[in-house]
């Protein structure tokens, strides 16, 4: 009788969830003055509508101690553990306060995943299939600590737009890389995110270079599964990167997710990302 939970910032999909007892906790998502919660109150439709057709401002908030404390009383006294997958702590300050929530309880366990989106999900994942499968908290725990620095996780973006009304890049360096036609890759590397390889020209030419860069003769992938998450891309274009992502590895299961209200505030709409595990820890 385990529990596994996760942040929503973990991006997996609604089946994935019921299939295996997944409960999340929102995100806060801030439009303006107003407070919605991530996938509860608000889609990243919701969201890309009141920025690009209303011109509000949107930014994430923490989830605060108290709401953990809510949340994992729900659970700790009908299961022998509780096991909570958090959004890294690189990215936000709600790791903290899931641990310092779960200190209110014998029997919660609170892992840093280091990383965001489907990222986060592959450690979600794995965690709910051990316990699906009768593993004891102390395995399922030592396993998610082994594979949380193997995950690899990077999206690219079609407008910087997103990024520069959160603060994350200035005016001058937006409206160069919309002149430019440049995609920027973004990397999550030891628990941040960084940018990576800059592409250039139509978002579906770039978005394959990009599957192509990150599978062609790659020795260090683990083949059991990739997620392709993304922010609302066209079928046309996940259709094209399912093609690539079978042109260059030969993966055992291919999971399409759609990025929530977290990823997307940040990146804005048609960001696309392929997150799988590597073999080694980098």
């Amino acid at each position: 009788m385990i529990k596994i939970t996760a942040d929503s910032t973990c991006d997996l999909s609604p089946q994935i969830l019921e299939q295996y007892n997944i409960s999340l906790i929102p995100f806060h998502i801030l439009i303006d003055d107003e407070d919605f919660r991530d996938g509860v109150d608000i889609t990243p439709k919701d969201l890309f509508r009141y920025v690009s057709e209303e011109g509000k401002s949107c930014r994430t908030a923490a989830i605060n101690v108290f709401e953990y404390e809510n949340f994992f009383k729900e659970f700790s006294p009908n299961y022998d553990a509780v096991i909570h997958i958090s959004l890294g702590s690189g990215f936000s300050s709600t790791h903290q306060n899931a641990k310092i929530a779960a200190e209110q309880f014998e029997n919660v366990y609170v892992i840093d995943s280091q990383n965001l989106s489907t990222g986060s999900g592959h450690v979600v994942l794995e965690a709910a299939i051990m316990a699906q499968n009768g593993a004891q908290p102390e395995e399922i725990i030592k396993h998610l600590e082994e594979i949380v620095p193997k995950v690899d996780t990077s999206f690219v973006i079609d407008t910087m737009e997103y990024l520069r009304k959160g603060g994350r890049c200035s005016g001058i360096e937006a409206f160069g890389a919309t002149l430019l036609k440049i995609k920027p890759s973004i990397e999550v590397v030891d628990g941040k995110m960084i940018v990576g390889k800059k592409y250039r020209g139509n978002f579906d030419r770039c978005i394959v270079n990009y599957v192509k860069d990150r599978l062609e003769n790659n020795d260090d992938i683990d083949y059991s599964r990739v997620f392709i998450t993304h922010s609302y891309c066209s079928p046309e274009t996940v259709q094209k990167v399912r093609v690539a992502i079978d042109k260059y590895a030969k993966f055992e299961e291919i999971i399409e997710t759609y990025a929530g209200c977290t990823v997307s505030t940040h990146c804005g709409p048609n960001t696309l990302g392929i997150l799988y595990k590597r073999k080694s820890k980098k």
